[in-house]
């Protein structure tokens, strides 16, 4: 496991009109919204697997992640 890649980093680059339903709905479980938009996931089974079943309508790159951080929350205002 240590030398696979961290993150995978995956472009829809083909349209999914025309092709099955599951395939589709694989597209969105990924976090894809619209044609050439990009995201990153962690490289897991699961979402190896997901990528397999749409390979010819993704591009797939290996990435080194970078370490998650927790979101910065707004100051609260004081309350008169």
């Amino acid at each position: 496991m240590a030398d696979e890649p961290q993150g995978l980093r995956v472009t829809w680059v083909k349209s999914a009109i025309g092709y099955a339903d599951d395939q589709k709905r694989t597209i969105q479980a990924l976090g894809l919204r619209r044609l050439h938009q990009t995201v990153e996931h962690q490289n897991s089974p699961s979402v190896r697997g997901m990528v397999g079943a749409v390979r010819h309508l993704v591009r797939v790159e290996s990435v080194e992640l970078a370490p998650p951080t927790a979101p910065k929350r707004p100051a609260r205002r004081a309350r008169p």
